[in-house]
């Protein structure tokens, strides 16, 4: 990795870093009897963030889990998921398009949600024992280097989080393999018309602001075609900026496509997986 790349995933990594910790110090105040209204959303604006949910989906989820949802849209109304399934989240966060899936999949089912940044990973873990969720996982590492076996998921979500990457390549191939043969990827994205040059795009916004990694439309598709991923749509659902907008990303693994397993273990080591103890999520 360059130092730039390396840069930009360390400053992507502070960023939600605080925004974890904006959420859990609102809670600490709270218990400690210093507030009175629990967290408070990370600031966003209407384009991101919780209001891209519906009112039942957040009133049915740990308010932390929904204060810290950063994203740019809502994967889980878009990925059809059904019960028995299992579900990886790219950038899982805090766990809201977690603990959404391990409803929709149900008891017989797994959610797993993936992200790199530790404060993430505990605030996600305490809102899936507040949820009362044993059908969750979450593993600790990057997009591109996911640490599942190949033909191991069903269903590949992810919110606002590829934009993100300095590697689209990696994390298109990574998700093309850890899919199993007949999976499918459902994302929310943010994309460029094709028409805006990358500098363009960073004149829009940072990279951690989700803007100016962003790729073009036929980018995208290019990125997806090359990893093997068939049957690709791509649908702009609303602006977030000139030229960029929030995009319903779908895409297929043929049934008759497998790929081999490259020596990841079933599990990950103990140091970076966790699990809620508690009660199966309601349906």
């Amino acid at each position: 990795m360059s130092e730039q790349s390396t840069d930009l995933r360390e400053t992507v990594r502070r960023r939600y870093a605080a925004a974890a910790l904006k959420v859990t110090t609102a809670v600490s105040a709270t218990e400690g009897g210093t507030g009175c209204c629990g967290p408070q959303p990370v600031e966003t604006d209407d384009t991101f963030g919780p209001a891209l949910y519906g009112a039942d989906e957040r009133d049915t989820l740990p308010a932390e889990a929904v204060a810290a949802s950063l994203g740019c849209g809502n994967p889980t109304a878009v990925a059809a998921l059904r019960a028995g399934e299992r579900v990886l989240d790219l950038g899982s966060g805090g766990g809201i398009d977690v603990l959404l899936s391990a409803r929709r999949v149900g008891p017989t089912g797994k959610a797993y949600g993936l992200d790199m940044t530790e404060e993430m990973l505990a605030l996600a873990l305490a809102n899936a024992e507040k949820a009362g969720a044993t059908n969750v996982e979450f593993l600790k590492g990057t997009i591109e280097a996911i640490p599942l076996p190949a033909d191991t998921v069903d269903v590949v979500i992810s919110n606002c989080v590829i934009n993100l990457s300095t590697d689209k390549s990696a994390v298109f191939a990574e998700t093309f393999r850890v899919l199993r043969p007949g999976g499918r990827l459902g994302v929310s994205d943010v994309v460029a018309d094709d028409t805006l040059t990358p500098g363009q795009r960073a004149e829009r916004g940072d990279h951690a602001g989700c803007i100016a990694g962003a790729l073009s439309f036929a980018e995208y598709r290019r990125g997806l075609e090359a990893a093997g991923f068939t049957d690709i749509e791509i649908t702009p659902t609303h602006p977030v900026a000139d030229g960029m907008h929030s995009a319903v990303v779908r895409a297929g693994k043929p049934a008759n496509t497998g790929t081999p397993d490259i020596g990841v273990p079933d599990t990950a080591t103990p140091d970076t997986v966790t699990r809620p103890p508690g009660k199966a999520l309601p349906l």
